[in-house]
């Protein structure tokens, strides 16, 4: 069995023959994290050792992860084909450790780069997404993506189609107004490299922090740096749900650790019990940089109290 794993991990660990696409392990990034799994579970079933370094993603403890491990092990063998995407590695992850403690189960996908249980959406960000503090962005999807395609309100593709017609005739008034009855349906038609594109709009909560609000210090210079970096990007965002507000929970990927590496946001440790965002908060904390460099500065959750409307 060894040696047909070896074979499994070398099918997936080939390196690409576009240079450009390779990821940091000499593979294409759409696959490198399938490989390193590959690699992880060929190592396992030799040494019997989990990979350093995952304790900090998961909350079990060692012998709890060989335990997942064998069971991966064992269904990745089984498996025909075997995973060839991170989608396909993904799903059979979850399916093996359905049982298991989620935060146990994000952790090991995370650790990996695999998307996570839920939504796995593409995100265009062009013009760039509005910011409204360090923590919420808003950005627009086009619905040429198959995730926002199929959920495209009826009334919203023929205001669009009527808008087009409108505009060949240069009733632009008309064109306008069909605007914004999609607009008001949370889509909007965006010019993308002279081309228009009809796309729909989402809010996203930035999983896992906390960061000031605009009106506190250090409000702005969280703003700004988020902004920096999602700006004239696409972004990859996998989503868990909704929040109170309508806005889509989920992790947007390398924003959140820049944020509290940088000291411009908390842990928001009552979401998410991720050790890895507690080693980055703490980090700054030491280096008494952003907003640590206050002795006391005001958490956010204690700033909204303080300051809800009656």
């Amino acid at each position: 069995m060894g040696n047909a794993l070896g074979y499994l991990y070398g099918k997936c660990y080939k390196p690409t023959t576009d240079d450009d696409s390779l990821g940091p392990h000499g593979v294409s990034a759409a696959t490198v994290g399938v490989s390193a799994l590959a690699h992880d579970l060929f190592n396992f079933e030799i040494t019997s050792q989990v990979p350093e370094g995952l304790g900090r993603y998961v909350v079990s403890s060692r012998k709890a992860q060989a335990n997942w491990y064998r069971k991966i092990l064992e269904a990745w063998k089984q498996a025909k084909p075997p995973p060839q995407t991170a989608e396909d590695a993904s799903r059979l992850v979850i399916e093996i450790l359905k049982r298991h403690q989620n935060a146990d189960v994000e952790g090991l996908l995370s650790f990996y780069g695999l998307p996570l249980p839920d939504t796995l959406v593409e995100l265009s960000t062009e013009p760039p997404p509005a910011v409204a503090d360090g923590d919420t962005i808003t950005v627009y999807v086009s619905t040429s993506d198959p995730v926002v395609s199929s959920s495209v309100p009826r009334e919203v593709n023929v205001a669009a189609v009527k808008r087009a017609k409108a505009r060949e005739r240069k009733d632009y008034t008309k064109a306008d107004a069909l605007h914004q009855k999609m607009i008001d349906s949370g889509y909007r038609v965006l010019n993308i490299q002279n081309e228009e594109v009809l796309a729909r709009k989402f809010r996203i909560r930035l999983r896992g922090i906390d960061a000031p609000e605009s009106q506190m210090p250090y409000g702005k210079e969280a703003q700004e740096e988020l902004l920096k970096i999602v700006q004239w990007k696409s972004l990859k965002v996998l989503v868990y749900g909704e929040d109170r507000y309508g806005r889509c929970v989920g992790d947007l990927y390398c924003n959140g650790e820049a944020m509290l590496k940088k000291g411009l946001a908390w842990h928001y440790v009552a979401y998410d019990k991720r050790v890895v965002l507690a080693e980055w908060e703490k980090e700054a904390r030491q280096k008494r940089i952003g907003l640590w460099a206050s002795s006391n500065p005001e958490k956010p959750w204690d700033w909204r109290k303080n300051n809800r409307r009656e």
